[in-house]
């Protein structure tokens, strides 16, 4: 599913570049999600621009042990586009799964996330900065009740 705006939008508003990164929205065993805090100021998911010859899945898996240090198993399943102007004449695809993390320890890159908090889902609704990222909060749990078992 895609979080997008219109396409006539986008090409009324003239954009001339396309950027693609891939990230996870991690959740622990407990049911808390993981939060970075970029150095930009906004709270975020871990997430990343795809590098030549990567797929969707190692790009993901790379920014996250990047920026926090985790190594995580993805969910493929849960598999949504978040789509923006990050600035004038560029348009940008984020693309989401959901990560499970098989290491425990957080070892934050200094030079883009500045802290991190593992959050309940409204702890998520809350901190979160982009509207976009809030309702991937909503994708998530609906997708996880769909697939739980029993």
């Amino acid at each position: 599913m895609n979080i997008k705006k219109p396409k006539a939008a986008i090409a009324r508003h003239g954009f001339r570049r396309r950027e693609k990164s891939c990230g996870a929205i991690i959740v622990s065993d407990s049911g808390r999600i993981l939060l970075i805090h970029q150095r930009k100021g906004h709270w975020s998911f871990p997430k990343g621009h795809v590098e030549s010859g990567e797929t969707e899945e190692m790009t993901a898996l790379r920014e996250v042990k990047e920026e926090v240090g985790l190594d995580v198993e993805l969910d493929t399943g849960f598999r949504m586009v978040v789509t923006f102007s990050p600035c004038p004449g560029v348009i940008k695809d984020v693309v989401y799964f959901l990560g499970r993390p098989l290491t425990t320890e957080i070892t934050l890159q200094k030079e883009e996330v500045i802290g991190y908090e593992w959050v309940t889902a409204e702890g998520a609704r809350n901190a979160l900065t982009f509207r976009n990222d809030r309702m991937l909060i909503d994708k998530m749990e609906e997708y996880l009740k769909e697939n739980s078992a029993g």
